[in-house]
């Protein structure tokens, strides 16, 4: 490996975090039930695979449904006159020179978009009128000098040069493009061939050289989870999901297919090393699409070339991971973002359905049916990134539709996940109505960590009172030494206190202790999250969701070292609006109540950022709730109820 491709490797954003956290003794949990043997007897030979039917198999593409098939196809025409987006190096540079990652990874996204949408189009419509999109497509991404994104190969901003690109470096979307360009070639291959020769050993040729060789012949790309000193994050499924699709379309060897395969259930036994039995993703549920789902993706992918041979889903890890995403679930599309997680998801309804079938859970198919009754154009519900999931989104498109006609999400009461320190409340199983708790304890060195132990978010009637406000667009410095200099990442941008002056650090020794949750209640200790200039020696906190009273209570019992000023943080997307002492009331509905003496101040922030508008509107606000001169040991409490 040359020094700069080595150093781009090490630069990896998501190993910056993987890097604090010490890889978990290996537990060996899928290579169990999945040995070399068990692959090499049942994974059908490549020629012999039909996961899904073929272009060329006209009766399976037009039983989809009109409404479907007319969607596709139409998306497909309008693209039609539009030259393709094109990819310069200035553009490349824009994160190197300005720290954007944005603009490339917009663009990128919009091709793979377009072919993937052309591909589909030509295999419902079959006439020819889509391949010359589709050729022009494919050839344009094998041309491409890197198919991932420039952040992810750690673009030194010194210099402002392109990265060393001649030793291929697999990330997320460069696996990703390969399982497209192969699906593709499966699906629409003797089709392409009729119009050129040379298109298909140039898909098999990039692949192999991208994708195929450094996967089997590498151990060092820490997503693997080999290196042993750090542990893995979504990027493991995601790349080995996409890599599994390689080998089994396009892989001719067969000794080469199954040490490849055999090395991806190793690799996927890391992801699951991470994992605490209650399945909970400490990534959030915006990255549980490609964390647990991914992992199905793969598991699928295996049961499907093994005609049911390779089948894992009796596995309780297996079966948690799935009920993770509607655990999660608040109410509408509101879910617990904790870390950097969007606030509002939307989960790949066929995905979560056709998981739950797989793990007969039946909260989690209703769920996914539900998902699917809020998609109204066929287009959206069916076409994704991803080919494969594409695929399986078409294939059971009438199944979902006639599933969702009287789905309803489970919108569990009680979410205790104690391995994650996650904990959530509502007044009543299957309903929004009233205040929804949700609060966590952890540690600040979690994946997409920000530093926010002891965090809590309030909700009323499916809407947000007291929110955690996520991340802003990822940028050069969200995974850079200078991350917990961005607000958002910072605990007093939390609902969590700043004690005499000291908010809480980055590491995994800064974590919660005694993390104890119950039904409507859930208390813990966050002392640790703080560093020894905060003199607090103990703090204790407690929250509880009044079922009864249809409330929301938090506790703090502390005791000090120092005692210069306590600040208890409280963030809103609200108008609040000071009335009288101890009392503050929002947008003239919530009221939050505290002790006459803390002096409370309002602050603002701008939220106008691409992904921080959406959920809040242009601006946060903090209310700031002080404490000056703090006895050395005190109790206070807030009550949050309707006004």
């Amino acid at each position: 490996m040359s020094v700069f491709s080595r150093r781009a490797f090490l630069a990896s954003p998501a190993l910056l975090l993987a890097q604090q956290r010490p890889a978990p003794p290996e537990k060996k949990q899928l290579q169990s039930r999945i040995s070399a043997d068990l692959l090499r007897r049942s994974i059908r030979a490549r020629a012999e695979l039909r996961p899904w039917p073929p272009a060329s198999d006209r009766d399976a593409w037009q039983s989809l449904p009109l409404e479907l098939k007319t969607s596709v196809v139409t998306g497909a025409e309008e693209q039609l006159a539009q030259p393709w987006p094109s990819l310069p190096a200035s553009l490349f540079l824009d994160y190197a020179r300005h720290g954007i990652r944005a603009n490339y990874e917009r663009v990128r996204r919009a091709r793979r978009d377009r072919l993937t949408l052309a591909a589909l189009a030509e295999c419902i419509d079959g006439r020819g009128r889509f391949l010359d999109d589709v050729l022009d497509g494919v050839w344009l991404t094998c041309e491409e000098s890197f198919w991932g994104v420039p952040a992810h190969i750690g673009v030194q901003k010194a210099g402002n040069t392109l990265p060393d690109i001649s030793e291929p470096i697999v990330d997320l979307f460069a696996a990703e493009t390969s399982a497209t360009l192969a699906w593709i070639d499966y699906l629409l291959g003797p089709q392409l061939e009729r119009i050129s020769k040379l298109v298909r050993p140039r898909v098999h040729s990039e692949i192999r050289r991208r994708i195929l060789d450094p996967c089997l012949t590498r151990d060092d790309f820490w997503w693997l989870g080999f290196s042993g000193t750090r542990a893995v994050n979504n990027w493991n499924p995601w790349i080995n999901s996409n890599w599994l699709s390689s080998v089994l379309l396009v892989e001719t060897d067969p000794e080469r297919r199954i040490a490849a395969l055999h090395k991806i259930v190793r690799s996927l036994d890391a992801f699951l090393d991470v994992y605490h039995d209650d399945g909970g993703c400490d990534e959030g549920p915006g990255y549980w699409s490609r964390a647990g789902a991914s992992l199905f993706d793969a598991l699928e992918l295996l049961r499907s070339a093994s005609g049911g041979a390779v089948d894992v889903y009796d596995m309780p890890l297996i079966r948690q991971m799935g009920a993770y995403i509607y655990r999660a679930h608040i109410a509408g599309p509101w879910y617990l973002n904790f870390a950097d997680a969007s606030a509002q998801v939307r989960p790949d309804p066929v995905l979560v359905w056709r998981y739950g079938q797989r793990v007969r859970d039946e909260r989690m198919q209703a769920f996914g049916a539900w998902l699917a009754s809020l998609e109204q154009e066929p287009r959206r519900l069916a076409v994704h990134e991803s080919m494969w999931r594409s695929l399986q989104a078409l294939f059971h498109y009438e199944d979902i539709r006639a599933a969702s006609q009287s789905a309803r999400p489970p919108l569990v009461a009680d979410v205790n996940l104690p391995g994650t320190q996650v904990f959530a409340a509502r007044i009543q199983e299957g309903s929004d109505r009233g205040f929804y708790l949700a609060a966590q304890g952890g540690h600040n060195a979690e994946s997409h960590n920000h530093n926010d132990v002891g965090n809590f978010i309030v909700f009323c009637d499916g809407q947000p009172v007291f929110i955690d406000i996520g991340v802003e667009t990822y940028s050069a410095k969200t995974f850079s030494s200078q991350r917990y200099d961005i607000w958002t990442m910072q605990s007093a941008w939390h609902n969590c206190p700043t004690i005499n002056g000291q908010m809480q650090r980055a590491g995994r020794q800064f974590e919660a202790r005694n993390f104890r949750a119950q039904p409507g209640s859930v208390s813990m200790e966050i002392q640790a999250a703080y560093p020894p200039e905060a003199g607090c020696a103990r703090w204790l906190r407690e929250l509880t969701l009044d079922r009864a009273a249809n409330r929301v209570a938090l506790r703090d019992e502390f005791e000090l070292a120092r005692r210069e000023a306590v600040e208890w943080n409280f963030i809103t997307n609200r108008a609040p609006k000071a009335d009288g002492a101890g009392r503050m009331v929002l947008d003239s509905r919530y009221v939050l109540s505290f002790d006459p003496a803390l002096q409370a101040q309002i602050d603002e922030h701008s939220s106008e950022d691409a992904r921080l508008r959406p959920n809040w509107g242009p601006v946060v606000r903090r209310i700031r709730l002080r404490l000056d001169a703090p006895p050395a040991r005190g109790a206070y409490t807030f009550n949050i109820a309707l006004a």
